[in-house]
């Protein structure tokens, strides 16, 4: 399942959130968090839910929601979406501001009031959620680790800058608690959205670090992390080539082999899967061992 590209769309914009899955995400997330005044927290509710049960929505992409943190919101968050009886187009739900494994036990419990069984995003975004990935993330209804850098630097007190040296330590922590327990891995957002350079640069620089996907607070920012996020042709066949090659040398008893002039091994080998892999989420292409 590609999770490339993760956009937001206001709750409380029915408008808006009908046509999210036009914009190309491979996720959308209905917000019903810090997009939405509090003010206006049940109008939203009743506006996503009315998209959600209309039988005439039926996106190709997969449909999340993000619950507001407090218990008492979340209760009457997943009230207004599933205890009406009807089905509801909903894939996922997005738990925000989560401290510690208990948050995601807390949510699995409210869902399973309705009968409800879901995947969690789990949104890591203060000091205690980000010492606690490792846990959070073996939790077996977490199925993506996400991080968000703004709600962090402002819990820690880290003062935000281009480089986003004071969040790499946390941004890292998150992929290794991902790669762990084989949880997706969906990096922050950048917040400019009309910036189409600095959102390329980061996002390439999320797939260095080992980021399956990228948030997204604007439809324009979902192309440019698609494409960052698909692999090249070029990346393609030299994944076909290594995996080919490897097979040969299986048959033949070989641990290393060469291709193009370089010695391929073991993390040269993952690399390739891992292209294959991407490549299969994003187009359904397929490679074989």
């Amino acid at each position: 399942m590609a999770r490339r590209s993760v956009l937001f769309s206001p709750g409380d914009r029915p408008e808006l959130c009908r046509k999210a899955p036009g914009a190309g995400a491979d996720v959308i997330v209905f917000d019903l968090e810090d997009a939405v005044a509090p003010t206006r927290k049940g109008e939203a509710r009743e506006a996503v839910r009315s998209v959600l049960s209309d039988p005439e929505f039926d996106p190709d992409c997969e449909v999340c929601v993000r619950v507001t943190a407090t218990d008492d919101s979340i209760a009457d968050d997943l009230d207004a979406l599933l205890g009406g009886g009807t089905d509801v187009a909903l894939d996922a739900v997005m738990l925000p501001k989560i401290g510690s494994p208990d948050d995601v036990r807390a949510l699995v419990d409210e869902l399973g009031k309705y009968g409800a069984e879901f995947p969690v995003f789990a949104l890591l975004e203060s000091a205690s959620g980000i010492l606690a990935a490792d846990e959070i993330a073996a939790v077996p209804a977490t199925d993506a680790l996400v991080f968000g850098a703004e709600d962090l630097a402002a819990d820690v007190g880290a003062t935000r800058t281009d480089e986003g040296t004071e969040v790499l330590y946390a941004r890292e922590r998150v992929v290794l608690a991902a790669a762990a327990t084989d949880c997706a891995a969906i990096d922050t957002l950048v917040t400019d959205f009309e910036d189409e350079t600095a959102l390329r640069e980061d996002t390439e620089f999320s797939i260095q670090l080992g980021y399956d996907g990228k948030l997204a607070i604007h439809p324009a920012q979902v192309d440019v992390i698609n494409r960052a996020f698909t692999p090249s042709q070029e990346d393609r066949e030299w994944a076909e080539r290594v995996l080919a090659a490897k097979r040969e040398a299986d048959a033949e008893g070989r641990g290393v082999f060469e291709i193009d002039g370089e010695m391929i091994d073991a993390p040269l080998i993952a690399q390739a899967r891992r292209i294959r892999d991407r490549a299969a989420a994003a187009d359904g292409t397929e490679f074989n061992d």
